[in-house]
């Protein structure tokens, strides 16, 4: 294995080839998945094997004080009921802190919590006999407000108090004034990230004593280390292959049933298979952190920002997951993407009894967007220019320091982004006050079909929503991926393999590293292994980060075995490799000359490079003022909606929500859109559906009956403009996609409804009674 930066490539094109980089290839999974013949977790299957279930609290806080399994054993078809004291290795687990328990010993911590678990030869049978499983709690005041709790006040959830993490952001003056001050208090809801595949997978005991697990997850090898703690096996023992995703958007980060699987089918020596319910889904995997936040900004008479202070609070819930780092994302891009000479930021994550969370798309900066967003539009009114001019006024641009001191040493065009969205053409006016109520359709207006409006008291609004999101892992984290690039011979043509331990959650990664070898290596047959544990490891599929850090991988490994090639020819042809090029299966002369083909020169003895591709360091971030250059990459997008308010029902119909982003490159255009359109529509939902109600520590609402998400009638027609300024540190010069829309889509449909009714609105999601006050 080499580590290496990466190679100058020895293949030159003026355009792409077919299907390569730049192309919008089309996905191998696609049709398969169009046909609904794809494969996912949950159609896992093997002969003899037996089925999982999990018996979890009620409470929110308890003490555990007896646990009885006897009559769930007695079941006939049950093989095993399984405790914490069962646990064969270390009964513990966590990201970046292993806080919690596989299974709960003394207590349980929030309502979920896995207690004990069964394997039957039947999934009803073992959904039964977890129901017979008893135990007795002594319940415990939950602690359930995060601020009081990072406050110090009432009981610690964990020793050592509720504060996961405390980032100080300290830049300029912290006692700077300004003529212009505008202030609010914001919250943002728990919003689920609600995939369509609940958690599922297969173990499968090996005869060498370990397990093979197959599983849909986002990060193979940290899900290997924990798995291998806590059934005390040593890592090599535990084999991950990953099944078919079916969504992911950061729930799948943290460990689900991967430990209860393994820990069922070791025991009973069978294969075991789990697959959550629904509801278990919501109670199974963490969730967006709810935040508080109060934000002060202070201005010239112009609108020019002087100052930004806030305190951000978010809700870690019971365990830590990854906390941390959502505390860190959005304390360091709590400014906004916007010029800030001084900054004074705390941000603070909270251990309370709510159900824990952890990733999800925007990871922190989802949050903090809510909040300085709608400072923007204060802002502007206070000093009475557009909202669109005050956000063009003050926006980053290449060359500008950001809240940590870090310099933007790339294309960072905030203003460019607002003008661009500014000047889209505008929705019909709907006519909602001239013209004969018959002519109107109904369908257009909130309400819909339920006719519950024909137009009255129907508004009209518009508003902005910028944002700013770190792509790849931060704060000195040694980021890498692994690329092993095989090329042989098969049926006398040139057939490439790429294998890596990148999952693929439906983003497109898949395709991406077919379309760079075909472009690095001239080759039109690619094969991509299925992600597993026997390579290296990619990191998560999260932080916008694979297609930056696997794609370099590939990339890297692709251009070790093109320089093999060209040497090879180099010699026959008497030329320098560097005259050389590969395209369509041959190596081609200098003056475009046939020198060799590929698969004379491969032989029968295949050509493969293992490449360990790192992106540029960062830094860790100073503990008293929050400065280095903490983050690798920076990326942005901005939105303007459109929507129609029912001021009378409080009913809203988001019309149009359009969209400019900076990509950097765009490697696959329609992935691009892609991506963009699935992060407004996940931004939207935050901004008036979806929310996980949690009432005294317990989920009022685990179902898709009553936790909604939007469909494709509430997804209105969007315009997306995609900016293609190269960044020349990422490979091809891209920039991260998934993140940005969801971060900037919310604010602009909240600031649309501002404008329509007048309400300060500083609470998402936007509920009816917030907009009639009832």
């Amino acid at each position: 294995m080499t580590t290496s930066p990466t190679r100058p490539s020895p293949t030159r094109r003026s355009s792409p080839p077919r299907d390569g980089v730049g192309t919008s290839a089309a996905r191998p999974d696609g049709g398969l998945k169009v046909r609904g013949e794809f494969a996912f977790s949950s159609d896992l299957w093997m002969d003899g094997m037996l089925w999982g279930a999990t018996l979890r609290s009620p409470h929110a806080h308890a003490r555990i004080t007896g646990i009885r399994t006897e009559a769930a054993l007695a079941v006939p078809g049950v093989f095993a009921v399984l405790t914490h004291e069962d646990v064969p290795g270390v009964n513990a687990y966590g990201l970046e802190h292993r806080d919690q328990p596989v299974l709960a010993d003394d207590r349980v911590r929030y309502q979920g919590e896995a207690v004990a678990l069964v394997a039957a030869d039947h999934p009803e049978t073992a959904r039964r006999a977890a129901a017979l499983v008893e135990v007795d709690y002594a319940e415990l005041p939950p602690v359930t407000d995060p601020r009081a709790a990072v406050r110090g006040d009432g009981e610690p959830v964990h020793e050592g108090g509720n504060t996961v993490r405390h980032v100080r952001i300290r830049r300029g003056d912290p006692t700077a004034s300004a003529p212009v001050v505008v202030t609010g208090d914001y919250e943002v809801g728990m919003q689920d990230q609600a995939f369509l595949g609940p958690e599922s997978g297969l173990a499968v005991p090996a005869v060498d004593g370990g397990v093979d697990l197959f599983v849909a997850t986002q990060w193979l090898h940290v899900d290997r280390s924990q798995v291998a703690y806590a059934l005390g096996l040593d890592e090599e023992l535990v084999r991950i292959t990953l099944a078919g995703v079916g969504g992911a958007f950061g729930a799948r980060e943290d460990l689900s049933m991967q430990v209860h699987a393994c820990m069922l089918a070791l025991r009973t020596r069978r294969p075991v298979k789990m697959v959550y319910s629904r509801e278990e889904s919501f109670f199974g995997h963490v969730h967006r952190h709810p935040a508080w936040m109060r934000y002060e900004h202070g201005a010239d008479e112009d609108g020019r920002l002087v100052y930004v202070r806030a305190e951000i609070v978010l809700d870690g819930g019971a365990y830590a997951s990854s906390t941390p780092a959502v505390v860190a994302n959005a304390a360091t891009l709590g400014a906004g993407p916007y010029v800030v000479p001084n900054v004074s930021i705390d941000g603070y994550g909270a251990y309370t009894n709510n159900p824990p969370c952890g990733a999800m798309r925007g990871f922190g900066a989802v949050q903090a967007a809510f909040g300085y967003e709608s400072q923007m539009d204060r802002l502007a009114e206070a000093v009475g220019v557009d909202p669109a001019e005050i956000r063009i006024r003050n926006g980053l641009a290449e060359g500008d320091h950001v809240a940590t001191g870090q310099v933007l040493d790339s294309a960072a065009p905030v203003a460019e982004l607002v003008r661009r969205v500014r000047d889209m053409p505008l929705p019909p006016d709907p006519g909602l006050t001239v013209g004969p109520v018959e002519t109107r359709d109904i369908r257009s207006l909130p309400g819909g079909v339920s006719n519950t409006t024909h137009g009255e008291g129907v508004r009209r609004g518009i508003g902005y929503g910028v944002g700013i999101k770190n792509i790849c892992f931060s704060e000195g984290f040694d980021d890498y991926s692994t690329a092993r690039v095989t090329l042989r011979v098969v049926a006398g043509e040139p057939l490439v393999t790429v294998h890596t331990a990148a999952v693929e959650v439906g983003q497109g990664l898949v395709t991406l590293q077919e379309q760079i070898a075909r472009t690095e290596l001239g080759i039109a047959q690619v094969r991509v292994e299925t992600a597993d544990t026997r390579v290296g490891s990619a990191g998560s599929t999260s932080a916008s980060r694979q297609s930056y850090v696997t794609g370099g991988a590939v990339q890297a490994a692709c251009r070790e075995v093109a320089a093999e090639l060209l040497a090879r020819a180099s010699v026959a042809a008497g030329v320098e490799p560097s005259s050389l090029t590969l395209e369509d299966g041959s190596v081609v002369g200098p003056t475009g000359e046939r020198v060799a083909a590929v698969a004379d020169l491969v032989g029968q003895e295949a050509v493969e490079r293992t490449v360990e591709w790192r992106h540029r360091p960062t830094t860790t971030l100073d503990p008293e003022t929050g400065q280095g250059s903490a983050h690798v990459q920076f990326a942005f997008a901005a939105h303007r909606a459109v929507v129609d308010v029912d001021v009378e029902l409080g009913l809203v119909k988001v019309v149009a929500l359009d969209c400019a982003q900076d990509v950097g490159r765009a490697l696959n255009p329609g992935a691009v859109l892609g991506q963009i359109h699935g992060g407004s529509a996940q931004g939207l939902g935050l901004a008036v559906m979806e929310e996980i109600q949690v009432v005294d520590g317990l989920v009022r609402n685990p179902s898709f009956t009553d936790y909604l998400i939007p469909t494709v009638l509430d997804m209105p027609p969007m315009q997306v403009d995609v900016l293609e300024l190269a960044d020349p540190h990422a490979p091809y010069g891209l920039r991260g996609v998934g993140e940005p829309p969801t971060i900037s889509s919310t604010p602009a449909v909240v600031a649309a409804i501002r404008a329509a009714t007048g309400l300060a609105l500083d609470r998402v999601p936007v509920r009816p009674e917030h907009l009639t006050g009832t």
